[in-house]
């Protein structure tokens, strides 16, 4: 079969299990090729434009998508020569040529989606300065005796698995935090421990919807969540965001949503913030077709300006929302404890279905974080950061504003721990973004989260690792690239951070 052929066969396979943009199936098709083998090691890629050509697409599809593998170390270019794939893959990534097809492992058509369908590793909002995750804030010596404290004192019953939703004192402590800071409107018992918002997801899409049911997502979309409702066979129906958050058309009515996930209060990835009218549309909407809202309260800890935003399930009276977070932000990644918050009526069978499916433990480490939240340890590490977190995000601003005018702007910049700079739909965000870590750095395409929506370009930059150091001395670096891009002077060549 020929490399044209082969590459189009693929591409229509990934489009009958996924809404990726077109650079994005040519990218997954090519690199499947690269590990079936049908491309070996050293061998010469076609041109671009004769690539663009026999797929019938453009040739800045092409140019994004080979940009892409070549920033991951599958393809090399040598200018003059052309494009070949490296001679530097792992010898476990590459499939030897097979005739007999039939004996080789094949995942099944969700993993396959999986596989296709965004990738953590390039999606997570990371520093956009090289170096460490900065977590100097976090009290270290004060949370390892808490935890050996209760390791000390730990009855039996602590070291079993937790049918009862979690740690009775921590559920009662994320009810008063709730409950006073956010407007959520609950009792501890709806309070569910679960090991973050990917189990939360999870868990709602396994008990409130069927295999094929359709989920409503915001488009650009929050990687995690697309994952988790892939992964329990729900049929992904993009919704795109304008600045007052999701926007759902009579279009979207049409595709009667089971469930429907949002981030209101700062959208992820775009940092739009849903207006009071757009939050009770949805709620009318949910109540009409009787679906289940998924509140993501992501980053909703960090406000810099502006008024206090309430929660959407502040504002539920049908109790259709499900309202979820995670202590990761505040405190650390791999704490990997997070919180559900489900209408009374679901309390009982999440509970059941949380233990039967996922055995939730970690009973110690819940006692220990709820003494932190008691002694008011918590409400101090928060405090701290949204210090810290500010002062970062006013830097990183100061840096970016020589970039900003016309169609340039931020937004989000009001909440968070990243921001959104939002470019030109004529500056190609894929291959600034390339440029950008040729350079040391790390900014994320703003077309890499969406699903179905082309209209989209810019950078997402996290800010939330990088030290005020860092950020002070390679922000002016980022934005010289980002004004390089605007002027269409690709050649430059920017100094690589070390």
């Amino acid at each position: 079969m020929m490399l044209s052929e082969y590459l189009s066969a693929e591409m229509g396979r990934v489009d009958q299990h996924s809404a990726l943009p077109l650079h994005r199936k040519l990218y997954e098709a090519l690199r499947r090729a690269m590990l079936d083998g049908k491309l070996v090691a050293g061998e010469r890629l076609p041109s671009s434009r004769d690539m663009a050509n026999d797929l019938s697409v453009s040739r800045n599809t092409v140019v994004s998508a080979i940009g892409q593998l070549s920033v991951e170390g599958y393809l090399v270019s040598h200018v003059g020569s052309g494009t070949f794939v490296s001679d530097n893959l792992p010898r476990a990534m590459v499939r030897p040529r097979s005739r007999n097809t039939a004996q080789r492992p094949q995942l099944s058509h969700r993993g396959d989606a999986l596989v296709s369908q965004f990738s953590a590793s390039t999606l997570e909002v990371q520093p956009f300065t090289p170096g460490i995750t900065d977590f100097s804030a976090f009290p270290v010596a004060l949370w390892q005796r808490l935890q050996n404290k209760h390791w000390r004192m730990t009855y039996p019953d602590m070291l079993d698995y937790s049918a009862s939703g979690g740690y009775a004192p921590l559920r009662r402590a994320v009810a008063d935090y709730l409950r006073v800071f956010r407007s959520v409107q609950l009792e501890p018992q709806q309070v569910i421990i679960t090991s973050g918002t990917q189990q939360s997801l999870t868990l709602c899409a396994q008990l409130l919807a069927d295999h094929g049911d359709t989920v409503w997502v915001e488009d650009p979309a929050y990687w995690g969540a697309v994952k988790a409702f892939m992964a329990t066979g729900l049929h992904l129906h993009p919704v795109a965001v304008d600045d007052e958050g999701i926007a759902p058309s009579a279009h979207d009515e049409a595709h009667t949503p089971r469930l429907i996930y949002v981030t209101p209060s700062h959208q992820y990835p775009t940092g739009a913030v849903m207006s009071a009218q757009r939050r009770q549309h949805l709620l009318d909407v949910a109540r009409h077709h009787k679906a289940w809202v998924l509140e993501d309260d992501y980053d909703s800890e960090f406000r810099f300006s502006g008024p206090p935003i309430s929660s959407l399930e502040g504002l539920d009276k049908d109790e259709r929302v499900l309202y979820m977070g995670t202590f990761s932000k505040v405190l650390y990644p791999g704490l990997k404890l997070g919180y559900l918050v489900v209408p009374k009526e679901l309390v009982s069978p999440f509970n059941q279905v949380h233990y039967d499916l996922n055995r939730p433990g970690q009973l110690p480490l819940q006692a220990a974080l709820a003494e932190f939240i008691d002694m008011g340890h918590f409400a101090s590490a928060l405090r701290r950061a949204r210090v810290s977190y500010a002062q970062r995000r006013e830097c990183l601003l100061e840096a970016l504003r020589v970039c900003l005018g016309g169609a340039v702007h931020v937004s989000g910049a009001e909440q968070g721990l990243h921001l959104c700079l939002r470019l030109p739909a004529t500056v190609d965000d894929q291959a600034l973004a390339q440029r950008i870590a040729r350079a040391g750095l790390t900014a994320r395409p703003l077309s890499g989260y969406c699903l179905q929506r082309t209209d989209l370009s810019g950078l997402v930059i996290g800010y939330g690792y990088a030290s005020l150091a860092d950020i002070r001395t390679h922000g002016p670096l980022l934005a010289r690239l980002i004004e390089q891009a605007l002027a269409g002077n690709s050649s430059v060549t920017a100094p690589r951070v070390r």
